[in-house]
C-alpha cells in the first residue's frame, strides 16, 4: 500500500476521475499518492512535485486558488532543483504557473513565468514540438489580457516578450 508504485496507479485512477468529472473522487486519491511518495521517496523527489502539481491543478479548477499556489510553487522548486531550470519538467511547472496567475487575472506575472517556458522548450524541445506550441498559445493568449489590461509596463524585458507584443500590437 505504500510503494512508490502505488502511488502511480493511484495518480492515474485519479486522473481517470478528473476527466470523467468525478472531483470528490480525485482529491482523496492525489493526496495518498502524495503522501506516499514524500514517505518513500522524500519531499524533495522529482515524482514528489509531480503528486504536488497534480493536486495544485485539481484546485486550479475547482477555484481553490489559495490551496493550488503553494502547491505550484513547491512543485516548481523541486523541480528547478533537482532538475535544472533548463529542463522539460521544470518548464512544464513554468507554464502551470503562467496558466494559474492568469486564471487570476495577474497578467504581468503569467506572462514572465509563460516566457520562461517558452524560452525552455523553444530550447529542448524545437519550435515545431506540440508542448511548445501549446505554451506558445498560452503565452500569445496571455500577452492580448496584458495589453488589454496595461500591464506592458510590468513585463520583464525580454526579447521573446517585446517581439510577440509587436505582433500582436
Amino acid at each position: 500500500p505504500d510503494h512508490p508504485s502505488t502511488a502511480t496507479s493511484l495518480n492515474n485512477l485519479a486522473e481517470l476521475y478528473r476527466s470523467m468529472g468525478r472531483y470528490s473522487e480525485v482529491e482523496p486519491l492525489y493526496a495518498r499518492a502524495l503522501a506516499i511518495r514524500e514517505a518513500q521517496l522524500g519531499p524533495d523527489h522529482p515524482s514528489t512535485a509531480t503528486s504536488l502539481n497534480n493536486l495544485a491543478e485539481l484546485y486550479r479548477s475547482m477555484g481553490r486558488y489559495r490551496e493550488a499556489e503553494p502547491l505550484y510553487a513547491r512543485a516548481l522548486a523541486i523541480r528547478e532543483a533537482q532538475l535544472g531550470p533548463d529542463h522539460p519538467s521544470t518548464a512544464g511547472s513554468f507554464n502551470n504557473m503562467a496558466m494559474f496567475y492568469y486564471a487570476l487575472e495577474r497578467y504581468a506575472e503569467a506572462a514572465n513565468f509563460g516566457t520562461k517556458a517558452l524560452e525552455v522548450f523553444l530550447k529542448k524541445l524545437g519550435e515545431e514540438h506540440p508542448s511548445t506550441q501549446t505554451v506558445l498559445e498560452n503565452l500569445v493568449a496571455i500577452l492580448g489580457k496584458v495589453i488589454e489590461t496595461n500591464q506592458t509596463d510590468q513585463l520583464a524585458d525580454h526579447p521573446l516578450i517585446q517581439v510577440l507584443l509587436r505582433e500582436l500590437q
